[in-house]
């Protein structure tokens, strides 16, 4: 098993770290364009792994070529949002950036599953999977397992009780219009309204559509990176291991939910083919004009793109 983490910054060497700790891989192979970086951050991972009894293997490289043969490619290369910056300003330098990558580490391994971790993340997924000309159960944005996870999180610090005990997903575009939903989240098999006032809930809603640009506030210089690397590393070890589990992940819908041609977090069953199954769950009148005013938001920023003109 090798696994190729394109991008040595926070959110790659992260990813790359909790990989070979979990011994998920054979192989890593972190790459990033920065000379001496990624081959810097590699030994030193490689070095922790006698301390953590894994026997994974981590290099870091500038080029592709010893990418070649990857089962796994994760795209986390890109531009951070500073504060006061929208993901959709990142736009046009990353999707020249990940139009690169995927074009690039597909040459090396074209029969790899591609994880896609730039943002704005939805798009990213769309030109990451133009690219490479890969069907859609093998080109997977990340972002609903994190915002699931920023979701859980407020709850539990709401009710003080148990993360593992809160079973909840969010649907949408990873970014304002993202659709959490209250009906579909219980707490150890309780529905939420019956243990959280509407207002509150409607609070932490807010709290998580805002999630990413909380962090980006309080770092000044950076965003996220260990909420991300471990939502993307949840995905991979679904589809290694064919663990089957439904996550809520941005995948190409054709179809579903009344949706065709674009981008966009549903829960998914991911397996050994990757996207085994898109789950299409029954939404109320408002919920479905939620998640559609989220696609469509997407589909004006895909709309926007210019590196396949």
């Amino acid at each position: 098993m090798k696994i190729t983490v394109i991008g040595a910054g926070n959110v790659g060497a992260t990813t790359a770290q909790r990989i070979a700790d979990k011994e998920l891989a054979h192989e890593v192979v972190l790459v990033d364009i920065a000379e001496g970086i990624p081959q810097g951050k590699g030994l030193d991972m490689f070095q922790s792994m006698p301390v953590e009894g894994s026997d994974t293997r981590i290099t870091g490289t500038n080029g592709y070529a010893a990418t070649a043969g990857s089962n796994y490619v994760i795209i986390t290369a890109g531009l951070a949002r500073k504060p006061g910056m929208s993901r959709d300003d990142l736009l046009a330098k990353n999707a020249a950036i990940v139009k690169s990558c995927a074009e690039n580490a597909f040459e090396q391994s074209p029969n790899a599953t591609f994880i896609i971790v730039s943002n704005p993340l939805d798009v990213m997924t769309y030109v990451a999977q133009k690219a490479t000309g890969l069907p859609r159960n093998r080109v997977i944005g990340m972002a609903g397992v994190l915002d699931t996870a920023r979701y859980r999180t407020f709850l539990a610090m709401e009710l003080n009780v148990s993360v593992e005990d809160i079973n909840a997903f969010v649907l949408g575009g990873h970014g304002d219009s993202m659709v959490p939903l209250p009906r579909f989240t219980t707490i150890a098999g309780i529905p939420i309204e019956k243990l959280i006032s509407q207002e509150r809930i409607d609070s932490i809603v807010d709290r998580t559509r805002k999630g990413g640009a909380e962090i980006v506030n309080h770092l000044k210089t950076g965003s996220a990176y260990y909420a991300p690397s471990a939502s993307a590393v949840e995905m991979v070890k679904s589809i290694i291991r064919d663990k089957r589990r439904i996550l809520p992940c941005a995948v190409e819908l054709k179809g579903e939910y009344g949706l065709n041609d674009v981008v966009i977090g549903v829960p998914v069953k991911l397996g050994k083919n990757g996207v085994e199954q898109v789950i299409e769950i029954e939404l109320s009148d408002e919920e479905r004009a939620a998640l559609h005013s989220s696609a469509e938001a997407v589909k004006e920023t895909i709309a926007k793109l210019r590196v396949f003109d």
